[in-house]
This record gives C-alpha cells, sequence and structure tokens, in this order.
C-alpha cells in the first residue's frame, strides 16, 4: 500500500468508510473492513442487517462500525426508527446515520420534524446520531430548518445526504451547503458530507469549508489522489 500524506492521514480519519448499495455482499463487507483498517478510517458505514458482523471484523482496530436508520426515505414511524437504532447499537453500532422525514420537512411540519429525530436520539441514550437532511431536495430555507431542528432534537451530526436522490441537478454534498450548515450551527453540532465525493481536490474543499466528516464509498481513491466513481 501506497502510504498517504500527512494530510491525508487526517483526512483518513474523518471519513466514514461506506458501503451501502442493494447488492452488498459478505465478501464486499470483509473487503470494505480490510480497508477500512488498512486505511485507518473512521468509521465503516453499513446497512442495519451488517452490523454485527462489520463490528466482529474490526474487533482490535481503531475503526467504529456505524450504520444507516430509515434509510433512505426516512418514511418509518418514528418508533419503528427508534426501535432500529436501538437494535443496532446491541449489535455494535457506535454511531447512527438517521433518515429524517422528507415529507414533513417539505410540508413545513417542523414539530413533526423535531419530534422525529427526538424519539431516535432518546432511544440512542448518548450514542451519536447524525440526521441526514437530504439536501438536494430543499431550499435554502427549508436546509436552514431541517438542519435547526435536528439540531434541537439533540443531533451530534447535521448530514447533507443519503446519496440517492435522484431527479435532481446534484445528489450530494456541496462546498455551499456546508457553509450554510457552519453558519447556521452551534460550532458543538457537526457536520458530514456525503454523497460524490470522489476526489482529494473535493475532499479537502468540504473539509475546508466546515465538515467534520465525510461519507464516501471512495475512500481508498481519494487517500491515493486519484478520481473514482460512484454515487456514494
Amino acid at each position: 500500500m501506497t502510504q498517504p500524506v500527512s494530510r491525508n492521514l487526517e483526512i483518513a480519519r474523518k471519513i466514514d468508510h461506506t458501503l451501502l448499495k442493494p447488492t452488498l455482499t459478505r465478501t464486499e463487507l470483509e473487503g470494505l473492513c480490510r480497508e477500512a483498517a488498512e486505511w485507518n478510517f473512521a468509521t465503516v458505514c453499513i446497512p442495519p442487517c451488517w452490523v454485527r458482523d462489520a463490528a466482529r471484523l474490526l474487533v482490535g482496530t481503531d475503526v467504529k462500525t456505524i450504520t444507516v436508520v430509515g434509510f433512505p426515505l426516512g418514511y418509518s414511524h418514528p418508533a419503528a426508527k427508534a426501535f432500529e437504532a436501538h437494535r443496532a447499537i446491541d449489535e455494535g453500532a457506535s454511531e447512527i446515520d438517521l433518515v429524517v422525514n422528507l415529507s414533513r420537512i417539505k410540508s413545513g411540519e417542523w414539530t413533526e420534524v423535531e419530534a422525529d429525530i427526538t424519539e431516535t436520539v432518546r432511544a440512542c441514550a448518548g450514542v451519536p446520531v447524525k440526521v441526514i437532511i437530504e439536501t438536494a431536495y430543499l431550499t435554502q430555507e427549508e436546509k436552514s430548518s431541517a438542519a435547526l431542528a435536528a439540531e434541537r432534537a439533540g443531533a451530534a451530526f447535521v448530514k447533507t445526504s443519503t446519496g440517492f436522490a435522484t431527479g435532481v441537478p446534484v445528489s450530494g454534498a456541496t462546498v455551499e451547503d456546508i457553509r450554510l450548515l457552519r453558519s447556521i450551527l452551534r460550532p458543538t453540532t457537526r457536520i458530514k458530507a456525503s454523497g460524490g465525493i470522489r476526489d482529494l481536490a473535493g475532499a479537502v474543499a468540504l473539509i475546508e469549508a466546515g465538515a467534520d466528516r465525510l461519507g464516501t464509498s471512495c475512500g481508498v481513491a481519494i487517500l491515493k489522489g486519484l478520481s473514482a466513481s460512484g454515487a456514494y
């Protein structure tokens, strides 16, 4: 393995090494965990059904196991999301990436949005929750209101995207969105940029804009200075 330079080592510790595609296999999961340990990524982000396996594979490393809840649409009942998150933590998840109810956001039902998030935050009992607001579908005002609702509900992070948005020009993270979120959130509320992060320059730009964590399936290529393909 080509050793990353010092800057890349710092970037590696901001990466959630992600594999959420529908056809994910056990062999791919094992490869993802090996890469994460080799490159010293912060976490692996995988579907809930693989949490127990990933946590077992990463024993003895500094890499955490995280998973998604209500993914990718966020339509589930708040109680179902809370149960899913609690179960994932029991099986070894160290962080939860929660998809907010986008339909409630687009309806301007902010009390319901906040309550949806709060139920999962409480179920996680201190385990960090990253709230995915799916910026690709939102106006500037909706992005701000959704982020602030997540903050009020106790989110540790506001996260931009699932990477699964369709019918929009940009489905993932943008520098402009990260700057917006950083300008309105408290310094203690962290930001995760996700979706469409495929090269080192893009990763650095998002970090410089205020991202504390990067969700990407292209982490190894990024640290090698290459450009990769992939939706996430």
